[in-house]
C-alpha cells in the first residue's frame, strides 16, 4: 500500500464506524487507480531508450504467465519466479522496472479454486471428524485423525483464498513496516533551509495547484461522467456530497507524487521546490478532506437528532 493511500484512510479512521464503509472503498479504488495511473505515466514519458530483445523477453514472459493465469494455476511460485525475471527484462528493456510489478499483479489469479459455500461445507465436515478422532487427551500430537484433519482444513482454506489475497497477504507487512517507509524517507529528502522560496517556485505551485484542485475536480468530474453513462455507480450510502471529502483526500500524494517528482528533476535544482510543492499540497489536501468530512457527519448527526 503506498504511503498516501494509507494516509488518506488514515485520516478517514480517525472518524471510525461513522465513516461509511462505502466511502473508505472508494477512496481506496481511487488511491489505487490513481497510483497505476502514475506508473503509466513513468512508463510513458520516463522512457528514454528502448532496448528490443529484452523487450521481447519481456513479453514472452507475460505470455507465459498469461498461460498459467489461463489455466488456473494457484500456485504463486511460478508466478513468482517469472515475475523475477520479467523485472529483470523489463528493465534491462529501458521501461522502468516498476512496471513489471503492475503487469504481474494483472495475471496473478483473483480467483479461488472453491467457493464459500464449498469451502463452508467441506470445513464443517472435517470438524466433525476432526471431534471424532479426539483421543480423550486433547493433545493433536496423539491423535493421527486430528491431524490429518488439520491439513485436511489447511488445504480447504488454501482453496478458498485466492493466490492474489495469498500474496497480498505475505507481503503486507514487509512492504508496509520496512518498504514503504524506507521508500518515502529516501525520496522525501528535502532540507528546510529556503523552503518558503522553494513554494514560491512555478514549480511547486504548480504541483500545488494539482493536488488542491486539479485532483479532487478530476475525481468529482471523471465520476460524474462514469455514473452518467451508466459505467459505475455511486457505492450505497454515498451521496454526491459525501464525495467531495473524499475527493479531497485523494489529492494526498506522497509516494508516487515524490517517485515521479525524483524522476522529472533529478539533478536539477527543481526537485527541492517539487518536493516541497507535494508536502505542501498532500498536507493541505488531508486537512481540508478532514475538515470538510468532519463537517458532513457533523450535519449528518444534527439532522437525525
Amino acid at each position: 500500500m503506498a504511503t498516501d493511500i494509507a494516509s488518506a484512510l488514515a485520516i478517514l479512521g480517525l472518524f471510525g464506524s461513522r465513516v461509511p464503509t462505502g466511502k473508505k472503498v472508494l477512496l481506496t479504488a481511487l488511491a489505487i487507480v490513481d497510483d497505476l495511473g502514475a506508473v503509466l505515466v513513468i512508463a510513458i514519458f520516463c522512457t528514454t531508450s528502448v532496448t528490443p530483445h529484452a523487450l521481447g523477453a519481456a513479453a514472452a514472459i507475460m505470455a507465459a504467465l498469461l498461460v498459467l493465469n489461463r489455466f488456473d494455476v494457484s500456485s504463486l511460485v511460478p508466478y513468482l519466479v517469472l515475475g523475477g525475471g520479467l523485472w529483470v527484462a523489463v528493465h534491462e528493456s529501458g521501461v522502468h522496472a516498476t512496471v513489471a510489478g503492475v503487469l504481474l499483479a494483472m495475471v496473478i489469479p483473483s480467483r479461488s479454486t472453491t467457493d464459500a459455500t464449498g469451502f463452508s461445507s467441506t470445513a464443517r465436515a472435517v470438524l466433525d471428524e476432526f471431534d471424532r478422532g479426539e483421543t480423550g487427551d486433547s493433545l493433536v500430537l496423539t491423535s493421527p485423525a486430528q491431524q490429518e484433519t488439520l491439513y485436511a482444513i489447511a488445504n480447504a482454506a488454501t482453496a478458498v483464498e485466492p493466490p492474489l489475497l495469498r500474496l497480498e497477504h505475505f507481503l503486507h507487512d514487509p512492504v508496509a513496516y520496512l518498504v514503504m517507509p524506507v521508500f518515502a524517507l529516501s525520496n522525501a529528502g528535502l532540507t528546510l533551509a529556503g523552503f518558503g522560496e522553494m513554494l514560491w517556485n512555478p514549480v511547486a505551485v504548480g504541483i500545488m495547484l494539482g493536488l488542491l484542485l486539479g485532483k479532487p475536480v478530476g475525481i468529482v468530474l471523471f465520476r460524474w461522467f462514469a455514473v452518467r453513462m451508466n459505467l459505475a455507480a455511486l457505492p450505497e450510502k454515498l451521496a454526491w456530497g459525501d464525495l467531495i471529502g473524499v475527493a479531497w483526500l485523494g489529492g494526498i500524494g506522497f509516494t508516487m507524487a515524490l517517485f515521479i517528482a525524483t524522476l522529472a528533476f533529478e539533478g536539477s535544482p527543481l526537485l527541492a521546490s517539487a518536493k516541497a510543492g507535494v508536502i505542501v499540497g498532500s498536507s493541505v489536501a488531508g486537512i481540508v478532506g478532514y475538515v470538510t468530512i468532519r463537517g458532513q457527519l457533523r450535519r449528518v448527526a444534527a439532522g437525525r437528532g
